[in-house]
């Protein structure tokens, strides 16, 4: 299946894992070169970056907000309040970017994450 529609479908991951009334859990993958839809994350989550790639991060208009390099094996923790994601984990601490936007693996690897959304 292409990633890409895959998202389209999913929401801010490839596929859902589990959900249930605390959390969802997402995989989630995208090739090299390949860019996600505009999407909004509407829940704090926190994720684990199985295979690392260096992230082009877009707002909904497509205005660049900065490159967010992700390390295989990096946990990331991300609040969301008011629009805006902040990075609340040691990797990446106080990079804020907005909570409607798009991403890109500018990498020459697969990225994959697994996500989990706290409700």
């Amino acid at each position: 299946m292409d990633t890409t529609q895959a998202n389209k479908e999913a929401g801010v991951g490839s596929r859902k894992l589990f959900e249930n009334e605390k959390i969802i859990v997402w995989d989630f993958v995208l090739r090299a070169g390949e860019e996600t839809p505009v999407h909004t994350h509407d829940h704090s989550y926190m994720w684990f970056a199985v295979q690392g790639a260096p992230l082009q991060i877009y707002d909904e208009h497509g205005n660049d907000v900065g490159l967010f390099p992700v390390p295989t094996d990096g946990v990331f923790e991300l609040k969301v309040q008011d629009g805006t994601i902040e990075v609340m984990s040691e990797i990446g601490k106080g990079v804020k970017v907005p909570a409607k936007h798009k991403a890109k693996n500018v990498g020459d690897a697969p990225y994959r994450e697994i996500l989990v959304e706290w409700k």
